[in-house]
Formats: structure tokens, C-alpha cells, sequence
């Protein structure tokens, strides 16, 4: 939820982790394969690049079918590597906008995936100090609780009842309404404020920059310069995705001189509350 997140926030790898744990509890319980179960979660967000799912806008415009972290996770990311077909399926799939997953093993990671974020960004952005607890609606509390662990307690029973009694990868209609409701909460008062979509732009605006600057300057890609020279935009945005935070906004500044007051913020900046990005 966080650029360039505080010692104790998530980023990607933690919450790799976290959808790991929550996804592979569902599926030791209900007897489905935990390896694979593993395998699709730890991977569902590789195809991510900095700055979180603004990216995702600042690098559609250079892509003839635009960039969705899911598929380009399971079709650049991950191709080099000899994973099943089933594992690539889960990750190609695992957001909610793309087809269901032809497995239940990635079907479990998209829920797995939707309730860990949504209780854990929750957590971190009480922590932060950008949202009340006393904000969240006590109508949602009292069905999933009021701290990360209850709430994940809650989703992951619902999802082991639900599997286990009807065979469908789901939940109660409660339960999952619950969920519906606290995910609304956190773009309403995390993603979707203004102080986020200004980081987004800030996002958008820097790796655009890099992506034009690295497609017009082949030579300054890493990687055989046959195939920069072949594809340069497709080269710049695969290079540019791969970077973290950090590396990717001092290349901007060291490369193109970008002013870093234009920057996005990070949590350990002055502008604090200015830090949120989904």
C-alpha cells in the first residue's frame, strides 16, 4: 500500500507471504494440493512493478494489449522459469477482473489474495495513522472483527465451512458481504483519497519518463543489446517493471534528472499521510 514502506508495513514480498499462509490453511483443511496452492500465491504478484497498481497506468500506453500485473507475472516474469500450466493459470488469474481459475487451488489464492489485503492495508494504514479504527462501521466489525487477526480468522473459517459443505470455493453470503463492504471501506478511505491518487499520478508521471527515456537509449538496457535493439519499448518496460521502488525512482533522477520534490513520498518522508498507493 506504501512507497518505499517503514520497517514494519508490508510490500510486496510480505504480503506474498501473508496470502501464502492464509491461502495454504484453506487448502491443507480441505484437502486440496498445498504445493500448488503455495506455488500460485507466492507468485500471484511478481508481474507487479513500482509504485504498486499505478504502474499498471503508467505502462499501458506502451503495450498493444496494455499491462495487467497478473498476466505479465505469468507471460514475462515467470516464463524463463519450468512452472506447470496449472500454477501459471492461477497467477495469470488470480486478480478478479481476469477469467475464474481453472483450479481450485487458484481460486483459493483470488480469495486468499482479496482477504489478506484487504485486513492487512487496513492494519497498516491504522498503524500510519491515516485511518480512525473507530471509522471502520460497526456493522462490519461485528461480523469480521476489529484487528487483522480475527478478521483473517473469520474469512479463512468461512472459506474451510464453504468448500468443505458445498464443494464451491467461496463463503457464506454474510461473510463474504462483510468482506465486500471492508474492501469498499479501504478505497474509500486509503486508495481513493486524494493524497493517494496523487501519488498514483506522481507513479504514472516518473515511470513514464523512464520507459520513453531507456526506449530512445537501448544502450543503456541491461541484457544482450540484440534484443533491446529489437524491441526497445518492449525492452524499457520490462526492465523498468522489474525495479523496485527505490531503484526505480533514483534511476529517474539520476537519468533524467527528475526534480525529487515530484517524486511519490514515502512514509519516512515529510509527507507522510501523502503515502498511500494501491
Amino acid at each position: 500500500m506504501f512507497v518505499f514502506p517503514a520497517d514494519h508495513q508490508r510490500t510486496r514480498l510480505t504480503h506474498a507471504l501473508e496470502v501464502a499462509q492464509v491461502a495454504t490453511a484453506v487448502a491443507r483443511a480441505t484437502g486440496l494440493n498445498v504445493a500448488l496452492t503455495e506455488a500460485i500465491a507466492l507468485g500471484h504478484d511478481c508481474g507487479h512493478g513500482p509504485g504498486g497498481h499505478a504502474s499498471e497506468d503508467a505502462f499501458d500506453r506502451f503495450l498493444p494489449g496494455g499491462y495487467h500485473h497478473a498476466r505479465w507475472g505469468a507471460d514475462v516474469v515467470l516464463a524463463p522459469l519450468n512452472l506447470c500450466t496449472e500454477t501459471l493459470d492461477g497467477i495469470r488469474n488470480h486478480s478478479w477482473s481476469c477469467p475464474t481459475p481453472a483450479t481450485p487451488e487458484g481460486a483459493v489464492v483470488s480469495w486468499a489474495d482479496r482477504c489478506a489485503y484487504t485486513a492487512h492495508d487496513l492494519e497498516d494504514a491504522i498503524s500510519a495513522g491515516v485511518v480512525d479504527p473507530a471509522d471502520v462501521p460497526a456493522d462490519i466489525v461485528a461480523v469480521l472483527g476489529a484487528t487483522r487477526r480475527e478478521q483473517l480468522h473469520t474469512l479463512v473459517t468461512a472459506l474451510v465451512d464453504t468448500i468443505t459443505s458445498t464443494g464451491v470455493v467461496g463463503m457464506d453470503p454474510t461473510t463474504a458481504d462483510a468482506l465486500a463492504r471492508l474492501r469498499r471501506f479501504d478505497y474509500e478511505h486509503i486508495y481513493d483519497r486524494p493524497s493517494s491518487v496523487a501519488q498514483g499520478r506522481a507513479v504514472v508521471a516518473v515511470l513514464g519518463a523512464l520507459v520513453e527515456h531507456l526506449a530512445e537509449h537501448p544502450d543503456l538496457l541491461p541484457g544482450p543489446t540484440e534484443a533491446a535493439e529489437a524491441d526497445p519499448l518492449g525492452a524499457a518496460v520490462t526492465y523498468v517493471a522489474g525495479m523496485t521502488d527505490r531503484f526505480a525512482f533514483d534511476t529517474a533522477v539520476r537519468l533524467l534528472d527528475w526534480p525529487p520534490d515530484q517524486l511519490p513520498h514515502g512514509i519516512d518522508s515529510p509527507s507522510t499521510t501523502a503515502s498511500g498507493a494501491r
